[in-house]
């Protein structure tokens, strides 16, 4: 098994708009494509983490709406589940007008179910006598329950996935070294698509701005004196105006890590920015930001793929303080460590309430102490197992945060869900 090309195959690709909405999308175009005849009901069901990562963001090319249901419509007129996570950008006028029409008849429905576990978006559909059930899970295009009419025709889809995915349960094994050893051997199509990711999140970072956001804001303060014009200003600038985008539904792609655009954003654009700053080579960048991938996708593997923890300030926040030791002390242990002690100790305990424009006030946050944590493991400081939390290895500080997440916060999702949903509009839900 290639590690690193399974971790990309399955959890690095390019979405337009956040992840969960454009899932919805995608596993009712899944569904849709199944009928013989126009749709005449839908219901779609998802998770605690889909629902929270829904509610408050804007669906690119909607004209301005959010949430899962109006994204869970497009996909439905667009019927085209080749698009993946790129599906929006194929809204005309016309499409947005009959996914507003599905809506306002009630042939749409949706709902939020907070009893299971992990990420789930399952679609029903009925249209002409036929019956499809589709299930997307363990991944944003994973389809692991396709039946038409009780008959299942999963084997018949090219995104067709099981319940298992064994690069998963192999990163369960390792240790943090081992994935760095690993992933770091990279031949040229895979630098040619993780400079790719370099390219399209460097592009999207130049968009935010115009929104008047977060980044605007950053901008106005170093204008003022506020703020100085020194490296991680500019990271952070950066970081914002691309979540900034996102979040406002800009019609743009974004290499997406751990099957997260925001997470991706932060993987991607803190070790290159950084690395090109402190005159890095492009190559050693690159491997760089394979390390963040992959452990980004290592952190996951044990916190869970849709955590109650914000993923930015957490997983793809340590994945990327790691990266940036990397490109200066390579595979140093104790350094790395250090990295990681530093972000958890800083960091630990910020939740996900769901996707949003406030998205980049933490994107800003993790940005920040990515770069501390790592700038201060290069120089031999590190918070140590005495203090809180952390463990005596990285191995088991990460193990901790687990446990912190699993076990300690498990009325986070329903508490947010309760307060999301007392302020969501009830129209459209079963």
């Amino acid at each position: 098994m290639d590690l690193l090309k399974e971790i990309l195959q399955n959890e690095v690709f390019p979405a337009m708009g956040c992840t969960e909405p454009i899932s919805c999308a995608y596993a009712c175009a899944v569904a849709a494509e199944q009928l013989e005849a126009p749709l005449e009901r839908m219901e779609l069901v998802v998770d605690a983490g889909t629902f929270k990562n829904g509610a408050a963001v804007t669906i690119p090319n909607s004209g301005g709406q959010k949430g899962n249901l109006i994204a869970a419509a497009l996909g439905a007129v667009i019927a085209k589940s080749a698009l993946r996570l790129e599906i929006l950008a194929e809204v005309t006028p016309a499409v947005l007008a009959k996914a507003q029409e599905l809506i306002d008849k009630g042939i749409l429905c949706y709902r939020c179910q907070e009893t299971g576990e992990g990420f789930s978006v399952e679609v029903r559909a009925e249209g002409g006598g036929i019956r499809v059930h589709c299930v997307v899970s363990e991944g944003h295009t994973t389809i692991t329950c396709l039946e038409k009419n009780g008959v299942s025709v999963l084997h018949a889809h090219p995104h067709a996935g099981t319940k298992t995915k064994g690069y998963h349960q192999q990163l369960k094994t390792m240790k943090v070294a081992d994935v760095l050893k690993e992933v770091t051997k990279l031949d040229e199509t895979t630098r040619a698509y993780l400079q790719r990711g370099i390219e399209m999140n460097l592009a999207i970072s130049q968009k935010g701005i115009a929104l008047k956001r977060t980044a605007y804001q950053l901008q106005q303060m170093q204008q003022k004196g506020i703020m100085q014009e020194d490296l991680f200003y500019r990271v952070k600038l950066a970081v914002a105006s691309a979540v900034d985008a996102r979040m406002g539904g800009l019609a743009e792609p974004v290499m997406t890590s751990g099957g997260s655009g925001n997470q991706g954003i932060l993987t991607v654009l803190v070790p290159y920015l950084v690395g090109m700053d402190q005159k890095i080579g492009l190559a050693t960048i690159q491997e760089s930001v394979a390390i963040s991938h992959a452990i980004n996708s290592y952190i996951k593997c044990f916190i869970g793929e849709l955590s109650v923890l914000c993923g930015c300030a957490i997983a793809a926040s340590i994945a990327s303080a790691i990266a940036l030791v990397y490109q200066q002390a390579g595979i140093d242990m104790e350094k790395i460590t250090f990295a990681v002690d530093n972000v958890i100790g800083d960091l630990c305990g910020i939740i996900c309430d769901g996707a949003k424009p406030g998205c980049s006030l933490k994107i800003v946050s993790g940005a920040d102490t990515v770069m501390r944590s790592a700038f201060m493991a290069l120089s031999g400081y590190g918070l140590s197992a005495e203090d809180g939390v952390l463990g005596g290895s990285a191995e088991e500080s990460i193990l901790n945060l687990s446990k912190i997440s699993l076990q300690g916060m498990g009325l986070v999702d329903p508490t947010v869900v309760e307060i999301l949903q007392g302020k969501t509009p009830a129209r459209g839900r079963a």
